[in-house]
């Protein structure tokens, strides 16, 4: 081969490399043109990303699901309560605390996979057109649903609507269909589930939510209930997950002297604001007991920390949940919003309500029953090193929740074989349907709390029931020690859904269940808050 010959592979060769090279360096410099400058101080990165998205992504985007993820996932990383909410589910969060919503005014429950009325709400458009409870529901307008086992949310939405809407509800009763054409309105919605004398001197009050309507509901059953002889009051919010702030700051106010502080609030963008009584409050002078559990929370934990740190009362029961963030709600113009947390709520002592956030933040209760937190006051989580004092001087934990003054364990010993067979199978909830069904006239006469417990005590309701479990479900104790463990317990359930049948409804219900309910009993033994003044 020639040395020309040679001498032009190599011109080849080398011109193949220095074009690659040359490439290489052209896609590098292009690379590092194309790196997008990024900082987290100010979002950019996260709007970069959403516009490369738009510009480069290889299918038509969904903006709409985009958006809403890219704002859940972001909100989820500040803390567990920042959310977001699309239209449907923040008009249904909105119109749960509203105190009122539009539909057709009745109360239900599904005890097999048919609907019954519990509740016609006085004044509601069912009970003018002559709607009665026990009416069991088969359709609404054209949809069937009894017997399909239809989704209970769903026939709720179906019932709701815009005020002055139409909607035929079709009714089984005794035998006979009867369409109900019925023109929706206003439903008011109660947040107080009870309020009732348990005896001469000490009322009771359960409190489900802070809705907008909580403190005139609560004033009108204080005052009733001061007529009535009251001297002492039990208020119940267990199993209260809250609501508006201010409700729960005027219902505090009932029952502080003035100047006390109730509760205070801060945050990095929020300077401290607190929140103390006028001292014009009627409760004043009342005594005091609030029941709590591991399921009160935010307005709730208010009231039971301004309550234990002004020792105007006495706590009983579990540690509360520990939710005591301030969420401001932001709206957008499709219907959708959030709620940011803005601060953290204070009770008067200076502890913070809010519990340390964690990665297994959502099963915090589950977590404290296999920690043993629910059954022994031992294992209750105590923070030591976080001590406050109240303003008579007894010392206070922080730590997350209110701590009971009083604690009562969650009794696990009593569901024996044919208590949890029975539960398994909603035994009791349709025995007490199928009771009324067959005493309707009788029941639904009764109006007074004492001529009810005459009557259920006078109609067998134990032999009844036992043969209903046998018939229906094939249930029946496996011996008489078995269901002398679990009549004490369970014969009052049944008695109290029998009772809610009656005119007094939940009054009746609350009322009867007060008789197995230990944090109740204790909640009436005399309990003195001692202070170091």
């Amino acid at each position: 081969m020639s040395e020309k010959r040679i001498s032009s592979i190599w011109v080849a060769v080398l011109g193949i490399v220095l074009g690659a090279l040359l490439v290489l360096t052209i896609q590098k410099v292009t690379e590092n043109n194309r790196r997008l400058k990024t900082r987290y101080e100010d979002w950019r990165k996260l709007n970069l990303v959403l516009e490369k998205v738009d510009e480069m992504y290889v299918d038509m985007v969904d903006y709409k699901k985009v958006t809403d993820a890219a704002i859940s996932a972001a909100l989820s990383g500040l803390d567990p309560h920042s959310v977001y909410m699309p239209p449907a589910e923040l008009e249904e969060s909105e119109t749960d605390l509203a105190g009122n919503f539009d539909g057709i005014g009745i109360q239900f429950n599904v005890p097999n996979d048919t609907a019954i009325v519990l509740e016609v709400i006085p004044g509601g458009p069912s009970e003018k057109i002559g709607m009665l409870p026990g009416d069991r529901l088969l359709s609404v307008d054209d949809k069937v649903i009894a017997g399909v086992n239809f989704p209970q949310d769903s026939m709720v939405r179906r019932m709701k609507g815009p005020a002055g809407t139409k909607v035929t509800v079709t009714v089984l009763r005794d035998g006979v269909k009867i369409p109900f054409e019925i023109t929706r309105g206003k439903i008011p919605v109660h947040s107080i589930d009870a309020s009732f004398m348990v005896n001469d001197t000490t009322g009771y009050v359960r409190l489900s939510k802070f809705s907008r309507t909580t403190y005139n509901e609560f004033l009108n059953a204080s005052v009733e209930l001061l007529s009535s002889g009251m001297k002492h009051m039990v208020f119940d919010i267990r199993d209260n997950t809250g609501g508006y702030f201010d409700q729960a700051l005027l219902l505090s106010n009932l029952f502080l002297d003035k100047g006390d502080l109730i509760v205070y609030m801060e945050g990095l963008h929020r300077d401290r604001e607190d929140y103390k009584a006028d001292g014009r409050g009627i409760l004043k002078n009342v005594g005091l007991t609030v029941l709590i559990n591991e399921s009160s929370a935010s307005s709730s934990e208010i009231v039971a920390g301004a309550i234990q740190d002004n020792d105007r009362g006495v706590i009983v029961g579990r540690r509360s949940f520990g939710k005591g963030l301030v969420q401001e709600p932001v709206y957008f113009t499709d219907g959708s919003g959030i709620r940011l947390t803005v601060a953290r709520f204070h009770t008067p002592s200076g502890r913070c309500i809010q519990k340390p956030y964690s990665d297994d933040y959502q099963n915090d209760i589950i977590n404290r029953y296999n920690d043993g937190e629910l059954t022994g006051a031992d294992s209750i989580k105590v923070n030591k090193s976080e001590v406050y004092y109240t303003i008579g001087g007894r010392k206070v934990y922080g730590g997350g929740g209110i701590i009971p003054d009083v604690f009562v364990p969650l009794d696990t010993t009593l569901a024996t074989r044919f208590y949890v067979d029975c539960n398994r199978k909603a035994t009791a909830m349709r025995f007490a349907s199928n009771y009324f069904d067959t005493h309707k006239a009788e029941l639904s006469a009764i109006d007074d709390y004492q001529a009810l417990l005459k009557y259920l005590e006078s109609s067998s309701i134990e032999s009844r029931f036992l043969a209903f479990a046998k018939a229906k479900d094939g249930l029946e104790p496996s011996s008489d020690e078995e269901w002398a463990e679990t009549r004490s317990y369970l014969m009052p359930q049944v008695k109290a859904l029998v009772g809610r049948y009656s005119k007094l409804g939940d009054k009746a219900f609350y009322h009867l269940y007060l008789d197995i309910d230990d944090t109740f009993k204790e909640a009436m033994k005399p309990h003195e808050i001692v202070t170091v003044r």
